[in-house]
This record gives structure tokens, C-alpha cells and sequence, in this order.
């Protein structure tokens, strides 16, 4: 579904990623697991093609197809969609035409609006007629967005877990949407610090000072993660001999 080759981003002259070598297969949960300050965000941007993001070398690679010069749209329009760090708000939109909107791209026999709300711990009957603007909490965007994420069904979602705000309902909701998305066929790169949000994916990474240090076992990478990155500085990697002291 994603490869990256090689992908490097620098900023300012100061490399911000480096060297990046990453698969993401068809269907995979894949979990980017990294302390604040590594690179896990400017990943996911780089992956979407914000503005700024462009790689300083590398190749980027969605189902087979380079995509590394395409605009932010025209990887939407592949099915790639970028979730969560700071949710936006649509002032004068309610959260029902926000999501039909969202679902317009799903096609027909997916979930409803409806559905979409109640899998993220939200009763529609209480935030359809909503509007997605100041009025609802931060944690009642993340999870309205989380929803339409649901609601678009997908090819690759890059799920940027935000640094603060989660607590266990939250987690469960997001384990819950990432497996609907997934039994859909979809795939989603899940960028987190956090070791039991890590611990549902197929396979995941470690990432440190803008690298991939490590891809394996999601518990192996959270060992690795507990013994090595929470001390680091995150500027530089470790060294090789801890690499191999899982």
C-alpha cells in the first residue's frame, strides 16, 4: 500500500528526517511508535504532502505509484486522508453534513452517519444537528473527526495521535475505528507514544532522531521503546550495540 525509499526532510538546513525506509502492506495496522520531538509528525506530513513537506530526497509510494510530487489533493483523491493532531472546525457546517460530506468518496452499502458517531462513543441523536465550530470540546472534535475519517472508508489513513487529551475511552474508540477501517481493507499508519495504542497494530516502527531505528513485533518495538527511547535525547540514535539489547 505505502512504501517509502529513502526519505529525507531537511528544515532550515537542520535534518528533521532522515534516511526513512518504511512498507506499509494492504490492509496493515502499522504503528509508529517515537517520544514527542522525533519526527513522528513531520512524518505523517511528509507522507500527505502538506505544503513544506516536500522530501529533500527519497521516494514516496502508494500502491505501486510514485507519488512524491503530487499535490495534497491529488493524494486525497487516492484515498489517503490525515487525521487528528489539531482537528479542524467548519463554522455554520453541523456534524451530519460534515460526515455525509466525509462519506460522499465511501460509496454505497458503508456505514451511515449515524454509525459512524456511535463507533467513536457519540449518540447522533445529541450531535447531528451539531455545528463543528467553538462550542464542542476539543475532545468532542478529535472524536467527530475520527468519524469522518470512518465515514470516507479509506485506502491509508495517517492517524497522528495528538500529544495530549487521550485517556481510555478514547483509546478504546480509536482501536475500535482502526479495525473497522482495517476488516475494510484499508490501511492505517498509527503514529503514537503511546504503548498500548501501539500494541493493536499487525507490525510496528520505531522512530528516533528521524530515523526508523526498528520494524517488528508491535511488543518488541514497545520494549525497545521502554528501554531505550523514553532517556534518549531523540537527537541522536542509539548506538548500534543497544540496537541489538531487546
Amino acid at each position: 500500500m505505502l512504501k517509502l525509499s529513502g526519505v529525507s526532510l531537511l528544515a532550515g538546513g537542520k535534518p528533521i528526517l532522515r534516511d526513512v525506509n518504511l512498507e506499509v502492506a494492504d490492509g496493515e495496522i502499522h504503528s509508529i511508535l517515537g517520544a514527542n520531538g522525533t519526527g513522528k509528525s513531520t512524518l505523517a506530513s511528509v507522507i500527505m504532502g502538506l505544503s513544506g513537506y516536500r522530501p529533500s530526497s527519497g521516494r514516496i509510494y502508494f500502491q505501486g505509484e510514485d507519488i512524491t510530487d503530487l499535490s495534497i489533493t491529488e493524494r486525497a483523491r487516492r484515498g489517503i486522508t490525515l487525521a487528528w493532531q489539531e482537528p479542524a472546525r467548519f463554522e455554520g457546517l453541523t456534524v451530519a453534513e460534515y460526515l455525509r460530506t466525509a462519506a460522499k468518496q465511501a460509496g454505497d452499502g458503508w456505514l451511515s452517519p449515524r454509525e459512524c458517531l456511535s463507533k467513536v462513543g457519540l449518540v447522533p441523536e445529541k450531535y447531528l444537528a451539531r455545528a463543528v465550530d467553538a462550542t464542542l470540546s476539543g475532545g468532542e472534535r478529535r472524536r467527530i473527526e475520527l468519524a469522518s475519517v470512518l465515514a470516507m472508508r479509506p485506502k491509508l489513513v495517517l492517524l497522528d495521535e495528538p500529544d495530549s487529551g487521550i485517556d481510555a475511552l478514547s483509546i478504546d474508540c480509536i482501536v475500535d475505528v482502526i479495525r473497522t477501517i482495517a476488516r475494510a481493507g484499508g490501511s492505517v499508519l498509527l503514529i503514537t507514544h503511546h504503548e498500548e495504542v501501539a500494541a493493536m497494530a499487525d507490525r510496528a516502527s520505531s522512530l528516533c532522531g528521524g530515523t526508523v531505528l526498528k520494524t517488528g513485533d508491535p511488543a518488541q518495538i514497545a520494549r525497545f521503546f521502554r528501554n531505550h527511547c523514553q532517556e534518549c535525547t531523540h537527537v541522536n540514535a542509539p548506538l548500534s550495540t543497544e540496537l541489538s539489547r531487546v
